[in-house]
């Protein structure tokens, strides 16, 4: 046994949950038995391996014990108990993460296990589920997270949670562990990139709570799609949203105050932010262009690289920021993008025609409080401080984030005649 910490105990089971269960899956099958078969195996490594050590082969040990709760899952009948365990005991642990020497039956010249977890986010981002059971399962099945920490981290209780990974797991009985058909692939990929960046924003600003940033989600998410380009390092989107996760994250250390408050881009000590993961990020956003046509993670990423290279905010180079801004909506009718573009304008020709790009987009914006918020910014900008002191209040009414909230309030508090 290797004896190693808790943290690296925590980070070896999120890294092998998704091999793990591919590799029961593509054996097996049976997604929704095995997926309880690999949980089951996490939690008694969680509590054994702190206390026993890491054993030398970790990911041997998960596969042997999950095999054997699956076996015991599967058996109907006596014979059919015989057959299964008989097979599980046969079979070496290496022979479900690594092909023979010499042997590569998935073409690509890596293991089974790794190609395993890109055909896990197809399966958990399949199309027929809704997007937050897509990104419950995701976080269960790849990330490795239990039921309680994924309830958690949307603030809904745990029984809510298990119910919904549950119906998830039911609605994908009988679904084939296979990648994608060719022609199928790039809608397929393209959830999948979704999913992951859907989770991405909702740990870096979440959307309740008392807290602005949840990190573990943020970095599961960078670290999930770190795992998604080593398996396509030449594919353009991922590189592309990689990228935006980094420089984004970057930002993370100064986005909030002494006691947690909210501190918008523009009066944020720059000195916090993360030199490195800038470094980081702007190098995968210069591949990512360079990968094949740019598409919204890499514009998106452009824009991000834009406002981590300004050492102060009158150095942003706004004209090139919505100049892209303008690539990434005649692109895709995204709000959140059209709203991006109303403040580059306002940065550009004046708060007058930002509030005109802002009202454009009335109707169109959800939630609604991040159009109220970015009015009355324009407003107080514009020297219009009862409407500016008016949106702020709305906006404030309309978020469930408490820092946000706060953050909201005090700004139109500060216009209080």
């Amino acid at each position: 046994m290797d004896r190693r910490t808790d943290v690296t105990v925590e980070e070896l089971l999120r890294r092998h949950a998704p091999q793990v269960l591919g590799a029961l899956v593509r054996r097996y099958g049976h997604f929704d038995q095995a997926e309880d078969s690999v949980q089951e195996a996490l939690i008694a490594a969680a509590g054994q391996w702190p206390r026993d050590g890491v054993p030398d082969n970790p990911r041997g040990w998960l596969i042997r014990v999950a095999s054997r709760r699956l076996t015991d899952r599967l058996r109907s009948d006596e014979a059919r108990r015989r057959r299964e365990e008989t097979a599980a005991a046969l079979t070496p642990a290496d022979a479900f993460v690594a092909p023979p020497p010499g042997e590569d039956p998935s073409g690509t010249g890596r293991a089974p296990s790794e190609d395993d977890t890109l055909t896990l986010l197809f399966l958990c981002c399949h199309p027929a589920l809704s997007p937050a059971a897509q990104i419950a399962l995701t976080l269960r099945a790849v990330g490795g997270l239990t039921t309680a920490e994924i309830a958690r981290a949307h603030l809904v209780p745990e029984a809510t949670m298990a119910q919904r990974i549950s119906r998830a797991k039911r609605t994908l009985r009988g679904t084939r562990f296979r990648r994608p058909d060719a022609e199928d692939r790039d809608r397929r990929l393209a959830a999948v990139l979704q999913v992951l960046y859907l989770i991405f924003n909702e740990g870096y600003t979440a959307t309740a709570g008392p807290d602005l940033h949840r990190t573990d989600l943020a970095r599961e998410a960078i670290r999930l799609t770190r795992a998604v380009r080593r398996l396509l390092p030449h594919e353009g989107r991922v590189t592309g949203l990689l990228a935006l996760m980094v420089l984004t994250e970057a930002r993370a250390p100064a986005r909030t105050g002494p006691d947690g408050e909210l501190v918008p881009l523009d009066a944020q000590d720059r000195a916090l932010w993360d030199r490195t993961a800038i470094a980081e990020g702007t190098a995968l956003a210069e591949e990512a262009l360079a990968q094949g046509p740019a598409g919204d993670y890499q514009l998106q990423a452009a824009v991000a690289a834009l406002h981590d290279e300004a050492e102060r905010p009158e150095d942003t180079d706004w004209p090139q920021i919505l100049a892209l801004y303008d690539l990434i909506v005649r692109r895709t009718p995204d709000p959140a993008a059209a709203l991006g573009r109303a403040v580059a304008v306002a940065m550009v020709d004046g708060p007058r025609a930002g509030l005109a790009a802002v009202d454009a987009l009335t109707g169109t914006v959800e939630p609604r409080f991040r159009l109220d918020a970015v009015r009355g910014h324009l407003l107080e900008r514009a020297g219009e401080p009862a409407a500016a002191r008016a949106a702020y209040r709305s906006a404030a009414d309309g978020t469930l984030s408490e820092p946000e909230a706060r953050y909201l309030r005090r700004r139109a508090d500060r216009l209080d005649p």
